[in-house]
């Protein structure tokens, strides 16, 4: 089984994540930023990958360290879950439109964290939330799931749903990229040899 579970637990943040790679896209996301639990059920409903999310922070700052920890953790889980990347496609893709947006995403489970981000919100929150979180979350996933990530807004002018497209967009990519090859579910998607 593809499978992880992680906690973390800091001076600002506590949190755990439970993911299945092979799942059908169930989640339970309760991380006390209602937005941000919006967005990562659209990433678990996407990406067919199950994910169950508690998160705990320091809401009376902000909400940075509880969405940047969140997708540290969810980035580790990816990473644990993966194991040695044997048989994956590694690389996915995909063209996201929701209503005026459309966002496009291209990944690669490299174990090269690379985040290219450009993408642009006229708003400065979304309800309660930060826009700029959206970086932050990706940024943090990318770097600790090991993920080169381009994240490219082709137009769009609602926060909301620029925003949501990315996140499908993601998912997405991603479902693409853990799936099992078939022609190759023994060899690791690499001349190297390891991913």
């Amino acid at each position: 089984m593809r499978t992880a579970k992680i906690t973390r637990k800091t001076a600002e943040t506590d949190i755990s994540v439970e993911i299945n790679l092979d799942g059908t896209g169930s989640y339970d996301n309760q991380t006390g930023v209602g937005f941000f639990d919006h967005m990562l059920d659209q990433l678990a409903r996407h990406s067919l990958i199950d994910m169950t999310i508690r998160a705990k922070g320091d809401y009376h700052i902000d909400d940075h360290h509880t969405v940047e920890d969140t997708g540290i953790a969810l980035g580790q889980a990816l990473t644990e879950a993966l194991g040695d990347k044997k048989g994956i496609r590694r690389y996915g893709e995909c063209h996201l439109p929701m209503d005026d947006a459309q966002v496009r995403c291209a990944l690669d489970l490299s174990a090269r964290p690379y985040l290219i981000w450009n993408v642009a919100f006229d708003a400065a929150k979304i309800g309660t939330f930060d826009t700029e979180l959206v970086r932050e979350f990706f940024q943090a996933l990318s770097t600790h799931g090991g993920i080169t990530l381009h994240v490219d807004q082709i137009h769009g002018f609602n926060a909301h749903h620029i925003a949501e497209a990315g996140f499908k967009a993601v998912a997405r990519a991603l479902r693409l990229a853990v799936e099992t090859d078939p022609r190759k579910a023994d060899a690791i998607p690499s001349t190297k040899g390891a991913l």
